[in-house]
């Protein structure tokens, strides 16, 4: 009968996992009575007879073509072409059985093999607003583990190829470990070239050492198939629980605190796939994650400079404190260089203001302060009022 029951009701009895036979017959689509038969023991009936078919003789070729992605109608005018004299909708159900049994397949498999596989995905360009008013385009990259679904999520500015493996080490060292296979869907920066009706995904060399470094195989489907991609984009749906925090923090490293918020509250919570706190059941699935890679080699992906834009305020922000320039680095990308407690702002190569690190929360430098005044509110004041109106208030900076 329903062999993928009975073959995932095995995998069950191994790993001592009592199933819930409502909730499985739901997602199997059959009786609960017949998940708890297979539990139980009782094997599935043999094969039927096979009893002749048109497409007997054409069932691995239009196999071969449905993975290529394939049209059903495409399918037979080749086969017609090949001698098949069947009707079209004979071909269609057997297509239809096809993907049907590929997909029960996939999903077994994810949803029963502790520390196999994880999903990974970005949710693109987010608006948030600061207090100030000042709209955040941020991006959230997501990874799920398939047997607990533990998550990982952090913010990030952009989606590039650096920043991708940084927040997947980042997953690894929240985990623990590091799954045997991710699936992903062919992002640009993990794929050279995309599948296609004829061709297979060609992975990014860069990508490609990485993952050889960490140690996970690299698995690549279609963008918006369901059945793969369902679980990380419910969870991308969890981060719309971001948006009560608009005009709530000021600071992109106020807002990175409450992703992390965020992140935690959702493992805490009963998984409406799992009926189980991910967080629990992850305990078993940490078991069978790979090891992490030496921590040298981890480093080496990190090594890379801190860069940020600076703000409308003349702003830089560093360990949520602020730090000045000149107002002529206003929406400039800069770079930030930490040595011996001096924090150097660094732009095409050249130091254009150095700090000592401080516990402030504004740290000004007197010029900058008055370039500031200047291009704002005291622009129509002379060069001697603003310079001590800077130094008065800079005074009192001192003092908080």
């Amino acid at each position: 009968m329903r062999k993928d029951i009975y073959e995932r009701m095995k995998i069950m009895q191994k790993d001592g996992i009592k199933p819930n036979y409502a909730k499985i017959a739901r997602q199997m689509d059959c009786d609960y009575r017949t998940v708890k038969k297979y539990f139980e023991g009782k094997e599935p009936n043999k094969e039927k007879i096979h009893r002749p078919s048109k497409l007997d003789g054409y069932r691995q070729i239009i196999e071969n073509k449905v993975d290529l992605g394939c049209t059903g109608y495409a399918i037979f005018r080749f086969i017609q072409s090949k001698g098949y004299a069947g009707k079209y909708s004979i071909l269609r159900d057997f297509i239809s059985s096809i993907k049907k049994d590929k997909e029960k397949t996939a999903t077994i498999r994810f949803e029963t093999n502790p520390g196999l596989q994880a999903q990974v995905d970005w949710k693109e360009e987010k608006k948030m607003i600061s207090k100030n008013g000042e709209v955040f385009k941020i991006n959230i990259f997501l990874l799920l583990l398939g047997f607990s679904r533990y998550k990982f999520f952090n913010l990030t500015i952009d989606r590039n190829g650096d920043t991708l493996r940084k927040s997947m080490i980042k997953s690894f060292l929240y985990f623990g470990g590091v799954p045997r296979e991710i699936l992903f869907d062919n992002m640009k920066t993990v794929v050279d070239h995309s599948k296609s009706n004829y061709s297979q995904a060609i992975i990014n060399q860069d990508f490609y050492q990485f993952a050889k470094d960490m140690g996970f195989e690299i698995i690549t489907c279609r963008p918006y198939r369901p059945q793969t991609k369902g679980k990380v984009e419910a969870l991308a749906k969890l981060t719309s629980r971001l948006d009560p925090y608009n005009y709530e923090f000021e600071t992109i490293e106020e807002l990175e605190e409450i992703v992390n918020q965020v992140l935690e509250e959702v493992n805490n919570e009963i998984s409406h796939a799992t009926n189980e706190i991910p967080k629990i059941k992850f305990l078993k699935e940490k078991e069978y994650l790979l090891p992490l890679p030496h921590r040298d080699l981890l480093d080496n992906y990190f090594q890379k400079p801190i860069t940020r834009i600076v703000t409308k305020e003349s702003m830089v922000t560093f360990m949520n404190k602020k730090y000045s320039l000149n107002t002529k680095y206003i929406g400039k990308t800069v770079t930030l260089k930490v040595s011996n407690d001096i924090l150097e702002i660094m732009y095409e190569s050249k130091i254009v203001a150095t700090h000592k690190i401080s516990n402030k929360k504004f740290n000004y430098h007197e010029d900058h302060y008055v370039s500031i005044l200047k291009s704002d509110a005291f622009k129509d004041k002379s060069e001697s009022e603003i310079e001590k109106f800077a130094k008065k208030q800079l005074s009192i900076y001192d003092k908080l």
